[in-house]
């Protein structure tokens, strides 16, 4: 799947299909996957319908189904050295002003 190509309403809507045949294949029902999640069976019932649910939700959402160790693929860890790390902080900006008109 191109993921790129989705907008961002397709892509939750994905998510939402997604995690549903998942909970389906371990046999949970959504009242299981809240409660052990901890949040609402609206929530979790919002999730797989494809409507916007916090991080915070769906980090929950996803350690009950142990899939976690998916974010490492979408957000792997760049290593950078120590050389590199103060070259970006010496580049950061450090106040923005407004410009007075």
């Amino acid at each position: 799947m191109d993921w790129n190509s989705l907008s961002n309403a397709e892509i939750i809507i994905e998510l939402g299909q997604r995690i549903k045949i998942i909970r389906l294949k371990k046999r949970l029902t959504q009242q299981e996957l809240a409660s052990r999640s901890g949040v609402s069976l609206f929530t979790i019932a919002q999730l797989e319908k494809g409507k916007p649910v916090s991080l915070s939700t769906l980090t929950a959402v996803l350690r009950v189904l142990r899939l976690l160790e998916n974010f490492e693929i979408l957000l792997p860890e760049i290593e950078a050295s120590p050389i590199e790390i103060m070259k970006l902080q010496e580049n950061k900006t450090k106040r923005i002003r407004k410009k007075n008109k």
